[in-house]
């Protein structure tokens, strides 16, 4: 009687890839597009940029400053929708976040410097180019310790220190007001909220001052509300909803002075929580002392 040896072979290993193709698009091509689209628009960014420092220099061209502040209007635009696209998108990189930073600070660092140059600081000599360089340098520290404490993986719920296009936003609504101060017998096409055209003379003529805390806002340790991670398709409630109808309806009548109340209530907002929470700080630190020699 014959035995037969039975054979075992080894199973195979098989590779398989996955070529899923959209369109005659493989994954991998189709994940290079998708990366390739919030750089498009942080490029955009960086360009509104350049091209508002070179209409800031062309003071031959009417309301010149005027028009370099609706390019960084584009540029906020850009800016805003670079992160939203990566974040849905899930392509959020180191060479995006480097490219986004190096756009803010041509954007919202270099470009509002050389514009309130042109308008306001021209006039006092080296003080006024002093303070154009504080103001890009304050820029470029906040935008470094942005990136820092990015590497570190830290979740943070608030800004730490004003945001770069927060400041930027408000010398950019500063242009746009002081387009509306015309002289006397000049109509103006755009309406106005009379109260703060009579503070926007005093508000012009601090606008140095403004500058410099701006500068060291940006640098300081003061949170700032975030609005990156709120879901704007998510909101359900009434309340909210008929603040955002009012609001546009403002911008719509008021476009100029509202633009500029959104800013600069923006950046007033961190000292207004910061103030406090100190001053309370300190009165509750003395009381537990006492607490402790007491024991």
């Amino acid at each position: 009687m014959k035995i037969r040896r039975v054979r075992f072979r080894k199973p195979q290993k098989r590779i398989n890839i996955k070529r899923v193709h959209i369109r005659g698009l493989t994954r991998e091509e189709l994940k290079k597009g998708i990366y390739i689209i919030p750089s498009l628009f942080t490029c955009g960014n960086m360009s509104f940029g350049i091209l508002s420092i070179i209409m800031s220099i062309n003071d031959h061209v009417n309301d010149h400053l005027v028009i370099a502040a609706w390019f960084l209007i584009g540029a906020l635009f850009c800016d805003i929708l670079d992160g939203r696209i990566a974040r849905m998108t899930k392509t959020t990189s180191m060479f995006g976040m480097e490219l986004d930073s190096m756009s803010d600070l041509v954007s919202f660092g270099i470009a509002p410097a050389m514009m309130m140059y042109m308008l306001v600081l021209h006039t006092m000599g080296n003080i006024g180019i002093a303070i154009a360089v504080l103001y890009v340098l304050c820029c470029a520290l906040r935008l470094a310790r942005f990136n820092v404490l990015a590497h570190t993986g830290e979740v943070h719920k608030h800004f730490v220190g004003l945001p770069t296009p927060a400041s930027a936003g408000v010398i950019i609504s500063f242009v746009f007001c002081n387009q509306l101060l015309a002289p006397e017998g000049v109509s103006l096409n755009s309406k106005t909220i009379p109260v703060l055209m009579e503070f926007l003379p005093t508000f012009f003529k601090a606008m140095p001052v403004v500058i410099v805390a701006l500068s060291f806002l940006m640098v300081s340790n003061i949170p700032y509300v975030s609005f990156k991670k709120l879901k704007w398709t998510k909101i359900r409630t009434i309340e909210l909803m008929a603040v955002l109808i009012v609001l546009i309806i403002l911008i719509v009548i008021f476009p100029q002075n509202v633009i500029f109340i959104i800013f600069t209530g923006y950046a007033v907002s961190g000292l207004l929580i910061y103030i406090p929470r100190v001053i309370f700080r300190k009165r509750k630190s003395p009381e537990k002392q006492v607490e402790v020699d007491e024991l």
